[in-house]
Formats: C-alpha cells, structure tokens, sequence
C-alpha cells in the first residue's frame, strides 16, 4: 500500500517499438487462441490481396509448413528495400518493426486496401519466434531475419539474373511466450483463400500443405457470380441470377442476387476484401434501395395497398445475395474490421441498387 500511496511518474511505464503488441496480444489479433493464430495468416496475406487490388498482383501462394510456420509469395510490387528519409531505416525493416507504417494511408501508393490500420505485418513480426523476409525488386533479391518484432540481421542483398518482383514472408509463431498451441487448421485458411479468389476475380490463390502434401488451387473468372452459384447450388433458385456493378473514381460496387425455396437467406458484404460481419452503412444502403424498390412497384402493380409498406424481412424471405465495394479510405470500426462507418457510402448503395433493379427487373 505504501508503494500505491507514493504513485509517482517512475511508475509510468512506455512500451518501445513492438513491445506493447507482445504485452497485449489480444488488442490486435483478438485472442492467443485458434482464432488469433490464423489471424496472423490473413494479416500476411491481406498485404498480398492488397497488391492484387491495385492490380500488380496476380499469384499468391500460402503453404503451411511442416514445422508449423506459415509462408505467403506473391508477384506484386515487393516492400521497398530503399532506406525511409525520416526514420533512416530500409522501407522493409519499417512496416515489420513499427505500428501505422505502410503505404496505404495516403492513397498514393493504394487506392483501395483492406489493410489501412497500417500494423498487420509489423503485428505477425511481433508475435512470431522467427520471421524472414524476401523482397524481389530491380533485379535484386532482399532479405533479412527477425525474432519476436526485432532484426537480428542486417539487410542483405544480391543480384538475380530475373526480373520477377514480389515478396515472400515465413513466420513461425510464438508458442512459447504469446501462443498456448500452434496448429495451423488447413480448413480455416482454405475457406478464407476460397473467398479471397471469388471476390478479387482472376487472381490465382494457391494453398499447399507440406504436413499431408496437399495441394489446391483457386481461380475464379466469374467473381462474385460464381461464388453465388456456389453458395445456391443445393438451394434450388426460382430466378437466373442477376448482377450489376459500377466503377467510379473513388469507388467500385457489385451485387449478385437469386431468390430460392429457402425461407431464411444469405447476406454477404465485403468491403476492400474484408468481410463485414457486422454490417455498417453500406449493408444499411443495400437493404434500404431493394426495400425502396419492391415498395414502389408493389403500389404501382397494386401488390400493395395505399397504406401498407414492405419491409426488408418481407422482401429478402429466400434471398441469396452478395454486395462486395471497393473504396478509397473506408472507416471501419476497430482493427477487426468488421463494421463500415463511412456515412456517404449509404445513400450512394441506396441510389445504385434501386436504379440498377428499376432498369433490370
């Protein structure tokens, strides 16, 4: 009692670098448990989708590997290796060793990105017993080590007789001080790749596993429609499935729709890749422009009464249905991800489902 009594500024305690990641796991990937073991394998990989959606990227591969680490290639641009002008360190050593480091913020670099909190892979750097990196960039080949968030090599580097571009990260994970268990679940990951391909089309997505040589691999031409038909293909839909898009400057939207025999449907929503579970303004849009929709053609085929109105469990009894927009600096709510707050994004849906349904059906 007599240390509390004499609370000084001593006791005030600040947290270099990554150290406060290390002290408070959960903060940043949810949990020290199975879900936040896989977490660190979306961190890595949203920066490889990321790459996809500013169209430099075009093959991913994630293999998990038989010592229970996990490694993700792909083609895009690759992390600069140059040295940073404020912080006099190589752009690589940056976005693995310091939190909001990363060339999403100002739109530059991406237009559109899922990873704007800017400490996915400096957050998997911190929580991983090894990390090692390569960088394909200019006809070079970089690489460097890490341990638990900190370099323990320099950067090296050295001429390849290629001109392939991309990056290559395998972390092991810390099981002895952050991690009750590692044990990577194949189904886990193979379910979040399978969604990845639908919703960024053409992209090849390849998943191996060294523990049981597994291999699959996951492109789809169709995008979003395939991955509806999917979905619907035991569920016996009564209409052809209709889609609409539009691609402005700050902003790209795409519905699927089909109603089935089902009495509960299915809602998705995706923004930038991410999938918003818990909805947000653009969800609230969607659901605002179909209602809106069936309203007035129900009063002008006198489907409805003067005074009766459809709501949106009236209309979406049986409805498969998957919105996915991209957007320039989307406002998501916590480092999960999972709620849109952006308040333009819902009258912009309203207005693009209710015109796009007026000019189809």
């Amino acid at each position: 009692m007599e240390e509390i009594r004499n609370y000084d500024a001593s006791f005030i305690k600040v947290l270099e670098g990554l150290e406060g990641v290390r002290k408070r796991p959960s903060m940043y990937i949810g949990s020290t448990s199975t879900e936040g073991l896989h977490h660190l394998v979306f961190e890595v990989l949203d920066n490889s989708i990321d790459e996809a959606m500013a169209g430099y990227c075009k093959n991913i591969i994630v293999t998990i590997n038989e010592d229970n680490s996990v490694s993700v290639l792909d083609d895009g641009r690759g992390i600069p290796p140059d040295l940073h002008p404020q912080y006099k360190v190589s752009g690589i050593e940056l976005a693995l060793t310091k939190l909001h480091a990363g060339g999403k913020f100002d739109g530059k670099a991406y237009k559109v990105s899922g990873g704007l909190h800017g400490v996915g892979v400096s957050v998997v750097n911190a929580l991983s017993k090894e990390l090692y990196i390569e960088v394909y960039r200019d006809g070079k080949k970089y690489y460097q080590t890490y341990s638990r968030g900190k370099p323990i090599t320099e950067l090296k580097e050295e001429p390849i007789n290629s001109d392939i571009t991309g990056t290559f990260i395998r972390f092991k994970p810390d099981d002895e001080e952050i991690f009750e268990k590692i044990e990577f679940d194949y189904e886990i990951i193979r379910e979040r790749l399978l969604t990845l391909s639908f919703l960024n089309k053409g992209v090849k997505i390849v998943l191996v596993d060294t523990r049981n040589d597994k291999r699959e691999e996951f492109c789809f031409e169709g995008g979003i429609k395939s991955y509806l038909e999917e979905l619907t293909k035991d569920k016996n839909p009564l209409i052809e499935t209709i889609y609409f898009n539009e691609e402005r400057e700050n902003y790209y939207f795409e519905v699927v729709f089909t109603y089935t025999s089902q009495v509960k449907g299915i809602l998705l929503s995706y923004v930038n890749s991410i999938n918003t579970i818990e909805g947000g303004t653009h969800l609230t849009g969607f659901k605002s422009g179909f209602t809106k929709f069936f309203n007035e053609e129900g009063l002008k085929f006198d489907f409805l009464k003067e005074d009766e109105v459809y709501t949106w469990d009236d209309v979406s009894e049986g409805l498969y249905s998957i919105l996915n927009i991209k957007i320039t600096d989307p406002q998501f709510e916590g480092q999960t991800k999972t709620k849109l707050g952006n308040s333009w994004i819902k009258k912009e849906i309203e207005d693009f489902v209710y015109h796009n349904l007026l000019t189809i059906l």
